[in-house]
């Protein structure tokens, strides 16, 4: 039996890279936003602490002074991570109760996970429990940021190819509005809404999303961090979504010259611009 990668587009209601527009975006003042949300989630820290029954994790309320039933405020316990989007700086925080013995995926690839969404006042806005395939380029940018933090678990297959996953990574991921949906309301989520996802990663599939042989992740030519802003052939459509990379009527998979599966790694005229990326490859 082979896990497939089935990757669920806009079936979930809360998740999907929002698109409606904010009468006020013209005048609306994002960097200002992200420090207001970031001084919301840490008095949010200071004042929640997590704690386990077994190996269910949740957040409670901390009451009073820390006592010996270790109402250790998140402020302590929570790891930071800076992310830039339209050239604001925000800080997404992550929180891992479980750490995964696979790998981690990229913020480009695919993840099988389950999750519960709550906004800081403990209001639940959306959850799945069985795990579901998610496509992080076409989620909100705080799950394609933050669950590079996390780690895939086993496969473990029964003799009825039934399934299941164990050792998988698990825990939390707190993000600002900045990297959710902003200033557009979503049914039950306020607009200017800090979010907080408790998740566990089950698999994760590294993503070739135009399917030529070259993974997505290696498709950011510059290595900016930005794989919408490669394209070499000038065509408009990014390196990622072209299967023709150079633009030379050769699609990027058929210049596997080694015939290794692997476009990247074939050079013929030893130039130091792999063939896919050149228009004139001839040695």
């Amino acid at each position: 039996m082979k896990l497939k990668n089935i990757v669920v587009l806009c079936t979930v209601a809360f998740l999907g890279l929002a698109c409606s527009k904010s009468s006020s975006d013209d005048n609306f003042d994002a960097a200002a936003q992200a420090e207001l949300d970031d001084a919301e989630l840490l008095t949010y820290f200071d004042e929640h602490y997590i704690h386990s029954d077994g190996e269910i994790w949740t957040i409670g309320e901390v009451k009073g002074a820390v006592t010996a039933d270790k109402q250790i405020p998140l402020t302590d316990q929570v790891s930071v991570q800076k992310v830039t989007l339209d050239d604001i700086a925000y800080k997404l925080y992550y929180l891992n109760t479980a750490e995964g013995v696979g790998t981690a995926p990229t913020k480009v690839d695919s993840v099988y996970t389950t999750y519960r969404g709550a906004l800081l006042d403990s209001t639940i806005f959306d959850k799945r429990i069985s795990p579901i395939w998610f496509d992080l380029l076409k989620v909100v940018p705080g799950w394609s940021n933050g669950f590079v933090n996390f780690t895939t678990g086993e496969l473990v297959k029964n003799p009825d190819d039934s399934f299941y996953f164990k050792n998988n990574g698990a825990g939390w991921i707190f993000f600002p509005s900045g990297l959710g949906y902003k200033n557009r309301a979503q049914k039950v989520i306020p607009e200017n809404s800090p979010l907080v996802f408790k998740i566990e990663l089950m698999s994760m599939n590294t993503s070739d999303h135009d399917n030529d042989g070259v993974d997505t992740k290696n498709e950011d030519i510059d290595k900016d961090g930005n794989i919408y802003n490669d394209d070499t052939d000038k065509d408009g459509v990014p390196n990622f979504a072209d299967s023709d990379d150079d633009g030379d009527g050769i699609l990027t998979r058929n210049e596997d010259a080694n015939k290794d599966g692997d476009p990247t790694n074939d050079d013929s005229d030893a130039d130091g611009i792999p063939d896919y990326l050149d228009t004139d490859p001839v040695k």
